[in-house]
């Protein structure tokens, strides 16, 4: 990761700032009141000249304040540790202050534990004087990371710390660190990196048409198990039995009377049989003309004709298997049963949906006004409803291109683009639809953002940009292609800056002064 250091001197103005942005919570006196504001700032070492710095490593958020190191006396930092893995307090770990360079030996000064989470107070007590390299360590039974701060001024004594002027102190929209942990909140680095020109679209989520089938009733009948009944969610195989369907009887007919008509369909078969062999014998003697021998020959196969019928209509209507089969034609998923054994469906119900979602179809209607651009799309990323997170689709590696419409749906205006893809462990129902884009450009270089850290204001595009680790600056911005979850910023931010990503509608109530999140500092 790219690292970032944040670096302003505080002044007189620091305490009264500290109040304005921790006025709300910060401990009372006995009596309810505020401490005075001389006590809070000697409290949270905000003296004339302190130190507060910003500084990401690859693993942590460092923001620290502390007041100026004088030889021999005191100086208390307050370390607020933010993991990027979550932006949320470090918890636990050993925070060190190491003093380096200068031609004096190094000086080491730790504290194991937070004294609140996020909030770590190593004290330090310089011995020697001069330019000296500020290195916080961090060290965790996870992980550990360095915060090189650069070069500090060790005074010799008090008042040659308080003789060097200090410069005015950060300025911008105060959200504190407290604040920050208790909400969804993090911030993204700006960055260069490949975008390519996209297009909008609507789509929906199909399974492929050679993998999915609704099976029906194909007559009224009565649903039975063919041994443990089909569930919904159920993998099923090509070919695999789920259930019977025995249809109504009509009439008077019942299964006795199948199973009758079975039997003597046999029977006039077996005589048709005897008859045919005597006839053979006779003709064989001359006994009798060859026309008697045909018309036995026919009256057996006649017979074995009745008989093939009458054992088909007693095993649809009770036979071995119970009725008509209902088999999978397909492998996949059982999407949909509606069905229970026993229940009695009418010819066309459906009974089982099956589809198989390893692979699926986005199925996307791309306006007109765009679809010229669209000759040779190179891949389309989507979202679906209550996740943020986008799916890119990347021909010949997550999927690929099945085609581009050629012709204008009348009513919508819109030209059908559709997309085959690996489905990703994400559970995504068919039939959902998405908001997507269509990538329709060549990658080129450019500076982009998180999409989610830019708010809408009255149709100017606003981002809050760190200026450090407790303040923020509100920023018009133009942005140009999109792609996935990432923006491109033509103007108002440069690479290397912070935005908030998640979190800034709260930075932008914190502006108006109008809400109060969380807690103020307790340093």
């Amino acid at each position: 990761m790219n690292k970032t250091l944040i670096r302003s001197i505080g002044a007189s103005l620091c305490a009264a700032l500290f109040l304005m942005g921790c006025s709300r919570d910060h401990e009372h006196a006995e009596d309810g009141s505020h401490p005075p504001a001389a006590e809070a700032e000697a409290a949270h070492g905000h003296g004339a000249g302190g130190e507060k710095l910003t500084h990401f490593s690859d693993r942590t958020e460092l923001f620290v304040e502390f007041p100026r190191l004088v030889v021999g006396e005191k100086s208390a930092f307050a370390a607020h540790l933010t993991t990027l893995a979550d932006f949320k307090a470090l918890t636990g770990g050993k925070v060190t202050v190491r003093l380096s360079g200068g031609g004096q030996p190094d000086e080491v000064f730790s504290v194991e534990g937070a004294s609140q989470p996020g909030i770590f107070r190593p004290e330090a007590m310089p011995k020697h004087a001069g330019d000296r390299d500020l290195t916080i360590e961090v060290a965790t039974p996870e992980f550990s990371a360095t915060h090189e701060l650069g070069p500090f001024t060790v005074y010799p004594d008090r008042k040659a710390a308080e003789a060097e002027p200090a410069p005015h102190d950060d300025e911008g929209i105060g959200f504190t660190k407290e604040q920050q942990w208790k909400v969804d909140f993090a911030t993204a680095e700006v960055v260069t990196r490949p975008i390519r020109t996209a297009v909008n679209a609507t789509g929906v989520l199909r399974a492929r048409p050679d993998g999915e089938a609704q099976l029906t009733a194909a007559a009224v009948g009565q649903v039975q198990s063919a041994g443990t009944f089909p569930r919904l969610g159920q993998q099923v195989k090509k070919g695999e039995l789920l259930a019977y369907l025995v249809p109504r009887m009509g009439g008077e007919t019942d299964l006795a009377t199948l199973r009758a008509a079975a039997n003597k369909a046999q029977v006039e078969l077996d005589l048709a049989q005897q008859e045919l062999a005597r006839m053979e014998t006779l003709f064989r003697e001359e006994a009798v003309p060859e026309k008697r021998v045909l018309a036995a020959r026919a009256a057996v196969a006649l017979a074995r004709a009745e008989l093939t019928a009458a054992q088909q209509r007693l095993g649809q209507y009770g036979g071995a298997g119970g009725g008509i089969p209902v088999r999978a034609p397909v492998s996949g998923t059982l999407a949909d049963v509606r069905v229970s054994p026993g229940a009695f469906a009418q010819e066309g119900t459906l009974l089982f949906h099956i589809a198989d979602r390893s692979k699926l179809w986005l199925e996307l209607r791309v306006p007109e006004s765009d679809a010229a651009r669209l000759a040779n799309p190179t891949g389309a990323a989507f979202r679906v409803a209550g996740d943020e997170r986008s799916i890119e689709i990347i021909p010949g590696k997550s999927g690929r291109l099945i085609a581009v419409g050629g012709v204008v749906d009348a009513t919508t205006r819109t030209v059908p683009v559709v997309f085959e893809f690996t489905a990703p462990d994400r559970n995504l129902p068919i039939g959902m639809a998405v908001q997507a884009q269509v990538f329709a450009g060549s990658v080129r270089e450019a500076v982009a953002i998180p999409a989610s850290s830019v708010l809408d204001e009255g149709g100017m595009s606003v981002v809050f940009v760190m200026i450090g680790g407790e303040s923020f600056e509100r920023r018009q911005v133009r942005l140009g292609a999109r792609e996935g979850d990432w923006v491109e910023v033509l103007e108002g931010l440069t690479p290397g800056s912070r935005v908030v990503s998640r979190g800034a509608y709260l930075v932008k109530l914190a502006s108006t002064g109008t809400a109060q999140i969380g807690h103020g500092h307790a340093h």
